[in-house]
């Protein structure tokens, strides 16, 4: 039997293709970003894969129906096999996504991308100022450097597509975020506030909002809607509400293996890109293909639809729809991985969210006194 009559074959039994690809190239990053979602012990895994590698996992997730795929890491761009990659992801007829920081862009790769086949560049900002995203990033250079290669890449024909990771630190300045997107010519803005994954819940007292602050941000984001349609430009505001703050839990990667498979630099598939923090092993594809990790994998199929859940969650009515939130904030915040998300307010846990957001509201740390997502201090994570 051919791998898709497979894949069809198990679909049949209610398991759908994985959709979205998610390449996590490398963990190495010229950042050192606070909110990081790698995993805290990032530095234990330098055997990445490699060009060859990546190519069959490329042609084995096509094969099995998936149609999106994001490079990503860290940042991707440090990978000096990238256009190799996006050039074979457009061989095999997928829509590309690169997710970077910039840095290591010119105007010369960014056309090299293009003649390679990448559809569409994100580039994340950390800040409406130099000084601040300095701070965040730990580096003076790279608000610049993305910056000029934000107009490159619309210079190049790709639409602008900036993501801005927002925090209590530069939440306040989002009017004169907003306004600087709108002078690069940005046309979608991704105002993405910080999940409390990875570094982030290292830092989660000093990097959460308070309730103020977002609806200030709600409201300004809300106005430049406004003014943004008055003259007639186009450019998309999405606002990421914080889970802390979040009404309902979210329906966490449209649900675990359902539409969406990352595989990690050393190639552990995981059903979303901070799942290895879980007390599971997950398979790697170096052992097994993708096809059986995605169907038969016991990680891949542990919450999977709603037999797993318990009360409240299989009494709800939203189960369907939120799959009983996200697996990862309920072991970080619960430590157990199959409890109901504490984000939900039926939670038994939620009081663990409204203490959480006790303690940001008291937490006097200045951003550059947040702990760095280095090589050195994950480094510390990987010796405990």
């Amino acid at each position: 039997m051919t791998e898709i009559a497979r894949s069809q074959t198990s679909e049949a039994h209610g398991i759908g293709a994985p959709l979205w690809l998610l390449a996590e190239l490398t963990y190495r990053c010229p950042l050192q970003c606070a909110y990081c979602s790698n995993p805290l012990d990032f530095a234990a895994y330098r055997d990445e894969l490699t060009t060859g590698e990546w190519i069959d996992i490329m042609r084995q997730a096509r094969a099995m129906g998936a149609v999106q795929l994001g490079f990503s890491g860290g940042e991707p761009l440090v990978r000096r096999d990238l256009e190799t990659l996006v050039g074979e992801a457009r061989r095999l007829g997928f829509y590309t996504n690169l997710i970077t920081s910039a840095l290591g862009l010119d105007e010369a790769r960014i056309m090299a991308l293009r003649e390679a086949g990448l559809d569409h560049i994100q580039i994340s900002l950390q800040a409406g100022d130099a000084d601040m995203a300095a701070a965040v990033a730990g580096s003076p250079k790279a608000h610049a450097k993305k910056l000029a290669m934000a107009r490159a890449v619309k210079a190049a024909g790709y639409p602008m597509v900036l993501n801005v990771v927002l925090h209590r630190h530069n939440i306040d300045d989002l009017d004169a975020i907003i306004a600087l997107c709108d002078s690069l010519g940005a046309d979608a803005v991704e105002l993405a506030n910080c999940q409390m994954y990875g570094w982030a819940q290292l830092n989660r007292e000093g990097l959460l909002p308070s309730r103020e602050q977002l609806e200030v941000a709600e409201a300004t984001t809300a106005r430049w809607r406004e003014r943004l349609a008055a003259k007639g430009r186009d450019m998309r505001l999405l606002f990421v509400v914080p889970d802390y703050y979040a009404e309902r839990p979210k329906a966490c990667m449209g649900g675990w293996g359902a539409i969406f498979m990352t595989v990690a630099p050393d190639g552990a598939v995981l059903p979303c890109h901070s799942a290895r923090m879980l007390p599971m092993s997950f398979p790697n594809v170096r052992e097994r293909r993708l096809r059986e990790i995605w169907y038969d994998s016991e990680p891949f199929n542990r919450y999977r639809g709603d037999a797993w859940m318990r009360s409240p969650c299989r009494d709800c009515d939203e189960r369907k729809r939120d799959f009983g939130g996200c697996r990862c904030q309920a072991y970080l915040l619960t430590g157990d991985p199959a409890a109901t998300d504490p984000v939900c307010e039926y939670s038994p846990h939620h009081g663990l969210i409204e203490a959480a957001r006790e303690a940001a509201s008291t937490d006097p740390r200045r951003v550059e006194q947040l702990t760095p997502r280095s090589v050195h201090e994950s480094q510390v994570f990987c010796r405990q």
